[in-house]
């Protein structure tokens, strides 16, 4: 039971021993490659009311396509499934749900789409994953192109005044600086996390903190990644650091210093979690609940735990200084959040 009353069984939900498993952890980045575009190549059109985008508001890789979609407005054309914050080997389940199952998919876990798609389906069970709903059957769930098609190949769909996240002039720029992102932050701290070795941890530890020095001076005098306005590089920088201090500090051992104690780093995530379309996808305790429950041969005995205080979120971050403009030319999202 957390502090919000809601039951994150670990009787069910655990997978020991599946996370640490060699010295040095290296991410499966296999993903089903097929694509929904407007011109429908791959044999999925764009289509308004046809897909379902299924997240886990636990997942960072999960939250930037919620973050995403609601950005651009797409709520009304793509509909959304929200699985519970824990899982065992098997797959997500939509736990969160009335007699946990999806009430449009009508399934109880988000591998019954995937086993639609390919029976047996032999990779990792992950989610975001888009799901055609007159199939049942999972589409695609390559996150890094997920959101990227989001903010190219539904813009039919997207509401008016909606931001610009993947402006063509700075592509090839945001391509390096995602990358970096990718490989020293975003996934550097599972490389800590999931280190087998005293030295693979330290490896790993040395460059995440070198990645967050660089971050920390990139962001000292502009107010985003790519400059003046928010784009998709901000929004998978966002999903790890807002996860920082609740869990990869203590439970991944990232622990040179906090979040709260990189000035500028701290200041430029508190900036986004107050503009709509990021704090408010935010749930501290369904990600604390995925960590420390799911990761049983790192947390055996499943204590999750009541802090930090999440309050510090809501103070004044100064960033406006920078000058620049979340949304550009657009406006802030206003659609009711439903995830």
């Amino acid at each position: 039971m957390d502090t919000q009353g809601r039951d994150f069984s670990t009787q069910d939900f655990s997978t020991k021993g599946a996370y640490v498993t060699g010295s040095e952890y290296t991410r499966d980045t296999n993903y089903i490659e097929t694509r929904i575009t407007r011109d429908g190549a791959d044999g999925f059109p764009v289509e308004a009311g046809r897909y379902r985008l299924i997240v886990a508001r636990a997942c960072p890789w999960a939250h930037r396509s919620t973050i995403v979609r609601r950005l651009l407005g797409l709520e009304d054309a793509i509909s959304i499934g929200v699985c519970g914050p824990t899982h065992d080997v098997r797959s997500w389940t939509f736990d969160l749900d009335p007699g946990g199952v999806d009430p449009v998919l009508g399934i109880e876990r988000i591998q019954e789409a995937y086993f639609k798609r390919t029976p047996d389906y032999p990779r990792g069970i992950t989610v975001p994953a888009i799901v055609d709903v007159p199939s049942g059957a999972v589409v695609t769930n390559n996150f890094p192109q997920i959101t990227l098609d989001l903010s190219t190949e539904w813009k039919e769909f997207q509401r008016e005044g909606a931001p610009e996240l993947y402006p063509e002039e700075l592509r090839e720029e945001m391509a390096d600086v995602n990358q970096r992102v990718f490989t020293e932050v975003n996934n550097g701290v599972y490389r800590c996390g999931f280190a087998g070795s005293q030295e693979a941890y330290e490896s790993a530890y040395l460059r995440l903190f070198a990645g967050l020095d660089w971050l920390e001076a990139r962001l000292a005098s502009q107010r985003y990644l790519m400059g003046q306005n928010i784009t998709e590089a901000d929004v998978r920088l966002f999903t790890t650091l807002v996860r920082f201090d609740a869990v990869y500090h203590g439970h991944f051992k990232c622990n040179r210093n906090k979040l709260t104690e990189m000035p500028v780093l701290w200041a430029y995530a508190r900036d986004l979690f107050q503009t709509p379309g990021f704090g408010d996808t935010v749930d501290f305790e369904q990600i604390k609940a995925h960590y420390y429950i799911v990761h049983t041969d790192l947390n055996p005995t499943h204590i999750v735990p009541l802090g930090p205080d999440p309050s510090g979120w809501a103070a004044p971050h100064g960033r406006e200084a920078l000058g620049g403009s979340p949304f550009g030319a657009g406006t802030a999202p206003t659609h009711a959040v439903d995830a």
